[in-house]
């Protein structure tokens, strides 16, 4: 039998559609457990101080379901374990804080939902005492360990819907047009929504480009009669022998801000076809609005897994789909890592097979 009585529930990171399905799941999981529920707003500043932080109830999730974004709030920045930071007790270590007012505030557990640097700093805190279990959260479904990210499948669907717009008036102009989507170092948001949008060159951070192989492959449609090509590229793609493309460098416990190959690669395109080439850059459009259903649905699988576990007494643990369960999957083989396209993919093979350039 459970022995929990009170747990917190957080956001990090960035945000991603399903994130308030999660939190209306586990609320709603642990309630019907007889277990209070504290939110805890703005990721681990929630454990700051005690007023930065609220009972959450059934009837504080109704209606949270279709929504985006999260009721809690989140931050993304750096390690918390690096930092002093002001409290109304003056200054303190960050963690050692955030571990004491875990006890003050008489928690039995935590519930950390976000992608790799949240979960890796859970990770450090359940190897400080603090009992802790896992929600994995990103559309950039880089996450090892699980087979699905919620907000995946929506930034997805959001881009492939961009992509189909675009067919329209690249058609109608007879362009090259360039989409730059999100994914960080990873492809999966590029592979995924490009196949689904019927794009003709994909580009992704897993195979550095040749941008005379594209714009080869380019040529070739204009002679067999198609006249115009979409070109879908993740923000993390480079050309061989080069480097990513960044908006701003690493600074101050930010992470790197990529972005501006969409850019690149459309003007290089234009000078190498002759065509008249234009970019677009989808960027957070993809992380907002509201779940798909498969979103909706994993994230709610994985709250009132989140709560199980935490009723079990697995901790240390994170939340997984292996199609068709929800595991639970040891937080240090997952934290530090990065799910990439595999070479061998069949969703990649598959393109190729198509005719899609991939720049190799």
């Amino acid at each position: 039998m459970s022995t929990m009585k009170r747990i917190g529930i957080l956001t990090g990171g960035g945000d991603a559609p399903g994130l308030n399905a999660v939190i209306r799941a586990a609320v709603k999981s642990s309630w019907n457990s007889g277990i209070e529920c504290l939110g805890l707003e703005d990721s681990f500043d929630g454990l700051l101080e005690p007023d930065r932080s609220r009972v959450l109830t059934p009837r504080d999730v109704t209606g949270i379901l279709r929504l985006g974004g999260t009721i809690l709030g989140t931050v993304n920045r750096g390690d918390p374990f690096h930092h002093l930071v002001a409290t109304s007790e003056g200054p303190l270590d960050y963690s050692d804080r955030v571990c004491e007012m875990f006890y003050k505030m008489e928690l039995d557990a935590l519930i950390v939902i976000g992608g790799d640097g949240t979960l890796a700093i859970g990770h450090k805190f359940f190897e400080r005492g603090i009992p802790v279990v896992g929600v994995p959260k990103t559309i950039d479904n880089d996450i090892v360990g699980t087979a699905n990210c919620f907000g995946f499948d929506t930034a997805v669907d959001f881009a492939t819907d961009a992509i189909d717009r675009l067919h329209t008036t690249a058609e109608a102009h007879k362009r090259i047009l360039v989409v730059e989507v999100m994914g960080r170092y990873a492809g999966w948001i590029a592979l995924y929504a490009g196949i689904a949008g019927g794009a003709d060159a994909i580009l992704i951070p897993e195979i550095p480009f040749d941008i005379g192989a594209v714009a080869e492959r380019l040529r070739e449609r204009d002679k067999w009669g198609a006249k115009f090509s979409i070109v879908v590229v993740a923000e993390g793609a480079f050309p061989k022998g080069g480097t990513l493309a960044l908006i701003e460098e690493a600074h101050g416990g930010f992470a790197e801000r990529l972005g501006g190959v969409g850019a690149k690669v459309c003007e290089a395109l234009a000078r190498e076809t002759g065509k008249e080439t234009r970019s677009v850059v989808l960027g957070h459009l993809q992380r907002g609005g509201a779940p798909t259903s498969f979103d909706r649905v994993l994230a709610t699988r994985f709250g009132g897994k989140a709560v199980e576990l935490l009723k079990r007494g697995e901790f240390g643990t994170m939340v997984a789909y292996a199609p068709p369960d929800i595991v639970a999957r040891r937080l240090d083989e997952v934290v530090g890592k990065t799910k990439t396209v595999p070479m061998d993919f069949d969703l990649l093979l598959t393109g190729k097979a198509l005719g899609i350039t991939f720049g190799d």
